[in-house]
């Protein structure tokens, strides 16, 4: 039984660093596995996974102010629409290639992620502008 001394929540956040840096490589084999064309069983679900998670952490790193459900919604439905436009794009120009998708939306995700770093609002940018 437990009591209030366990704290299990205070363990689930201590785990945290260590799932995102799970999600983190499981992501990478993801794009590496898409851009060198390995024959794999993992090469399917690595690079969704990928496809999921990389855009979905770049919307979420800009929705700090939301409470962690409508965060993880919103940044899950950002992810979704993200992928859908970037193969919608490159369906519409006749440039469809798996290699393709993952790259664009590896960048697509690294843009909104460093736009989320400079326009941090008390971050460097915000110093600059008061001195």
């Amino acid at each position: 039984m437990q009591t209030i001394d366990d704290k299990p929540l205070a363990r689930v956040s201590d785990s945290l660093p260590a799932l995102a840096g799970a999600a983190l490589a499981v992501s990478a084999v993801g794009a590496v596995l898409a851009f060198a064309d390995l024959a794999s069983p993992l090469r399917a679900p690595f690079t969704l996974f990928f496809l999921l998670v990389a855009p979905g952490c770049a919307v979420a790193s800009g929705l700090r102010g939301l409470d962690p459900l409508g965060r993880l919604v919103a940044s899950a439905a950002g992810a979704v629409a993200l992928n859908l436009l970037v193969a919608q794009a490159m369906l519409a120009t006749h440039v469809w290639s798996i290699r393709g998708a993952v790259a664009a939306v590896a960048v697509i995700s690294a843009l909104l992620f460093l736009l989320t770093l400079v326009r941090r609002p008390g971050g460097s940018t915000a110093r600059r502008r008061t001195t």
